[in-house]
């Protein structure tokens, strides 16, 4: 075998033995040194020194053999008659057995020490290992996470090799393809028992592994394996256990939470469909009924009514089924973002194209042109459903032309690392009572006597949240609302194609 190859093993036990031969070498020396000038149970006292530090610094084995050589030697070279192992007089045998028996005693006193001290200090080291475990696993927000810092922890406490896998829903453990299947077995049986097994523990204790379960009855999560370990190391397995109630109570943390989230989600999907219900059957009963009229009005007294008449009634029909067709459309849109199960399907889109084509639309219900818009050029592309944010635009100046008489603003611009598109107006504003509930969706005609207000907001703030945007008001100075639409620009701009 090469020098580089001896094992860490066999370098250690070479240098206590090592040890053993220089503290030894050291008392002989400092007795001959000190021969002429100090008793004979003064030079004993170097030998129970060498054998004291030999104990503390040492393992039982060394600092026994320690012990007896010391004896030994201090008989040979120093008890008379000197250079033979027999004792001259009872005195001096009485005097090397004694001190044979003090080196033995503090040998074992001493081994004893060095073994409270090393599990002292292993366990305040666990103790800290489990702390700094504790304050990772709060900030974990995922099984996998867990998993991760759970085989950090087991890797840095066991030799090992040590092996941590969840529970699937098949109730299979999810274990990497070629481990062997006695370690599936083990790691299976645990859960099943919700019990430790293996080498100390009273249950498959031929076994050379603990196999733990991360749970209990009810509440499993996985299973966590330790390779080579000891039926005596009593205090390893229940650290081993601590590391695993840690890792179990986080799981069934974060079951708790998805449970929680599922929950309110379907409470507020109820409470959303129980919202358009109230809706659909207040806001859509009127407009219903006028079309109704209207229509049979036509149908039964044409002959009888005027041309005047007629078109009235015409445009009765046409202004309530318009009104119809936006509450019916703001519905659905909102509904189909409140159960939308993924991210929205967006792409790069410019805001210069966007508003044109709502400013397109809107302006035949605007003949005085109160709108003025200011889109400045080169602005950076957004990534969005364009049909989302034209409806949001365009449901934003819907209510500015309903609820104002004035000059309206359309205000898109760059601040910071968002775009903002603002609607301003110099209505009558809203009232303090409105505010807090402005955006959430109901039915019912507001202080201004128009139908159906809120729902479309409503509808505008979802379609913001779906872009990771906000929407935002802001009462103007001098009357009027300003309603801000702020979206993210990413930095990372696609090429745009020369014309």
């Amino acid at each position: 075998m090469k020098v580089d190859e001896v094992s860490p093993v066999n370098r250690q036990f070479a240098k206590s033995w090592f040890v053993v031969i220089l503290l030894l070498m050291a008392a002989t020396a400092g007795g001959f040194l000190l021969d002429h000038h100090v008793s004979l149970t003064s030079q004993a006292m170097l030998y129970v020194l060498a054998v004291v530090l030999a104990s503390y610094s040492l393992r039982w084995l060394p600092s026994v053999v320690c012990a007896v050589a010391a004896v030994t030697a201090f008989n040979f070279f120093f008890v008379p008659p000197r250079w033979t192992f027999e004792v001259e007089s009872q005195e001096h045998l009485i005097a090397v057995f004694t001190m044979l028996v003090v080196a033995l005693v503090i040998s074992h006193l001493a081994a004893a020490l060095r073994r409270e001290t090393e599990t002292a200090h292993r366990n305040e080291q666990r103790a800290r290992q489990l702390q700094a475990l504790a304050t990772d696993l709060a900030s974990a927000n995922a099984p996998r996470e867990v998993l991760a810092l759970g085989q950090s922890a087991l890797d840095a406490a066991f030799a090992g090799p040590c092996v941590l896998a969840l529970l699937q829903p098949d109730g299979e453990p999810d274990l990497a393809s070629g481990l062997v299947s006695s370690l599936a077995d083990g790691m299976r049986c645990c859960m099943r028992e919700a019990a430790v097994l293996g080498p100390g523990t009273g249950r498959w204790p031929g076994l050379n592994a603990w196999y733990l379960p991360l749970g209990d009855k009810g509440r499993m999560n996985g299973a966590a394996c330790i390779q080579n370990v000891l039926a005596g190391d009593t205090d390893g397995r229940e650290y081993a256990q601590a590391l695993c109630a840690l890792l179990a109570q986080t799981l069934w943390r974060l079951n708790l939470t998805s449970s929680m989230l599922a929950a309110q989600n379907e409470a507020q999907r109820q409470q959303l469909q129980a919202t358009f219900l109230a809706a659909i059957s207040h806001d859509l009963r009127t407009p219903l009924a006028a079309v109704v009229g209207a229509a049979s009005a036509l149908q039964t007294q044409r002959d009888k009514l005027s041309a005047a008449e007629q078109d009235r009634l015409l445009g009765s029909i046409v202004s309530e089924a318009t009104y119809l067709s936006s509450i019916t459309e703001n519905t659905l849109q909102l509904l189909r973002l409140a159960n939308a199960s993924g991210e929205l399907k967006r792409d790069w889109e410019s805001m210069e194209e966007i508003v044109g084509a709502v400013l397109a639309r809107v302006r035949q219900r605007d003949p005085a042109r109160r709108i003025k818009s200011s889109v400045p050029g080169g602005l950076p592309l957004i990534r969005a459903d364009p049909v989302l944010l034209a409806q949001l635009i365009g449901n934003l100046l819907d209510n500015a032309l309903k609820y104002s008489s004035g000059e309206i603003e359309l205000v898109v611009s760059i601040v910071g690392d968002e775009m903002q598109v603002s609607v301003r107006d110099r209505g009558a504003g809203i009232p303090e009572d409105v505010l807090k509930s402005l955006f959430e969706p109901f039915s019912g005609d507001d202080q201004t006597g128009q139908r159906g207000a809120g729902l479309g907001l409503a509808v505008c703030r979802a379609i913001a949240t779906a872009h990771a945007g906000s929407l935002t008001l802001r009462q103007r100075k001098g009357g009027g609302s300003s309603f801000t639409l702020s979206l993210p620009v990413d930095p990372q701009q696609p090429q745009r194609e020369s014309s």
